[in-house]
């Protein structure tokens, strides 16, 4: 059987191209560092988008919501919502989660299409579960949620 060469050297790429995608999604961006311990259980039901670094997949959006849920084989549903306002349509798309490491340590990788995963990293939780800044694949993706709709000009209390 003759192997063609250029076949080998594309394999070779695939591969090489594969290994990168996935780490990527597996490591957490640099100058980040994910909650511990995490709770997921705690932190599954409904989050508000309060702000974001705006992405192409968000454009036009607000009002913006995301559900986690859990699957039976323990990956975590996820179901964001928003309302486009230049189309005056409601966007949904529905995804799942994936814990990249321990499940007390809130690194993990999120897909909405197929077999591509990014990163979802939570770098900020108080410590009863209101507000989460998340980080995505890097830095560039950014989002502050809230279990409420906004959160409040000041906490009540002073320091």
């Amino acid at each position: 059987m003759k192997i063609n060469s250029k076949m080998v050297i594309g394999g070779a790429l695939l591969g090489v191209a594969s290994v990168i995608v996935l780490d990527s999604c597996r490591s957490i961006p640099k100058g980040a560092k994910a909650v511990k311990p995490f709770d997921k259980n705690k932190y599954l039901g409904k989050w508000f988008e309060i702000a974001r670094l705006d992405f192409k997949h968000e454009r036009n959006l607000n009002n913006t919501t995301a559900n986690y849920t859990l699957n039976n084989d323990g990956s975590i549903k996820v179901i964001n919502q928003g309302f486009n306002y230049k189309t005056g349509e409601t966007e949904t798309a529905a995804g799942k989660a994936r814990f990249t490491g321990p499940t007390d340590e809130a690194n993990l990788k999120v897909s909405f299409f197929g077999p591509f995963y990014s990163g979802y990293h939570v770098i900020a939780l108080d410590p009863d579960y209101k507000y989460a800044m998340v980080a995505g694949k890097n830095l560039n993706y950014l989002w502050l949620l809230s279990r409420e709709k906004s959160i409040p000009k000041t906490s009540g209390t002073t320091t």
